[in-house]
């Protein structure tokens, strides 16, 4: 089985002030969808969300196919009464139909071997007004990089497709705009194109701190879990998702039964 842990965020690494608010704004983007709600978060890795939509939702469940990324989350939870984790893959839910209001994958997406069987899955898993939200990074961002072990990454326009086989409303967001209103701006993102297009950049988190420490100055220290006073909220925008869309850094979908 795979090690996700090399391309995993996990408490105590180091990242930039973007990775951090990136990560923050994903829980707060889901927060307006869980109150009083059964939420399922799969893959959840290190589980740094969970606190913060257990603030929220009615209860929340979690799970990860990777035991040693899941033990942090285990370890940090433990004893939350409306938090639950537990081992499973992302392509066969361990669970009945109807189980859960919202379901969350983030950030995994091109990590899945069959994403549509996922979707399928999540589809089940959801009652009757339930609602799917998906983050991912755009495949068509100009200073894209692809992960280690990924298997599949999606632009607007498939992510939309992907979803619109079993969802009847599917909504598409982009978040985080990209800039490049700098000389420095300019020179970071001309040297991360071309590492990408030698195939020298980093593969694994660790990797790629000595870059972030050279381009961005200080790194934080990644928490076991976030707040609301951790970083702004941005909300993310509606896009077209019939169209290529290289604007933004991190798509959403929101895909409701009904």
């Amino acid at each position: 089985m795979t090690d996700y842990f090399a391309v995993t965020e996990i408490p105590g690494s180091k990242i930039t002030a973007e990775q951090l608010e990136r990560l923050c704004n994903r829980y707060y983007f889901a927060s307006q969808f869980c109150p009083g709600k059964d939420v399922l978060e799969v893959a959840c890795g290190a589980g740094i969300g969970l606190g913060y939509l257990a603030k929220f939702a009615k209860r929340v469940v979690a799970g990860d196919i990777d035991k040693n990324i899941l033990r942090y989350a285990k370890g940090h939870y433990q004893g939350r009464e409306n938090i639950e984790l537990q081992l499973f893959d992302a392509h066969k839910l361990p669970f009945e139909n109807g189980s859960f209001d919202v379901v969350l994958l983030y950030e995994a997406i091109y990590y899945l071997a069959q994403p549509k069987k996922f979707v399928e899955e999540a589809y089940r898993v959801l009652r009757e007004d339930g609602t799917l939200i998906i983050c991912t990074v755009n495949k068509d961002w100009s200073d894209f990089n692809p992960s280690l072990f990924s298997t599949k990454y999606f632009s607007a326009s498939e992510l939309f497709s992907l979803l619109k086989r079993k969802f009847s409303n599917v909504e598409i967001y982009g978040a985080f705009p990209v800039t490049s209103n700098s000389i420095k701006e300019r020179i970071i993102s001309l040297i991360k194109r071309t590492a990408v297009a030698l195939h020298i950049m980093p593969k694994t988190m660790k990797g790629k701190e000595l870059l972030k420490r050279i381009f961005f100055g200080k790194l934080q220290i990644l928490p076991a879990e976030i707040d609301e006073k951790m970083a702004e909220y941005s909300p993310p925008l509606p896009i077209s998702p019939t169209s290529p869309n290289p604007h933004y850094k991190v798509l959403y979908a929101v895909a409701r039964l009904h």
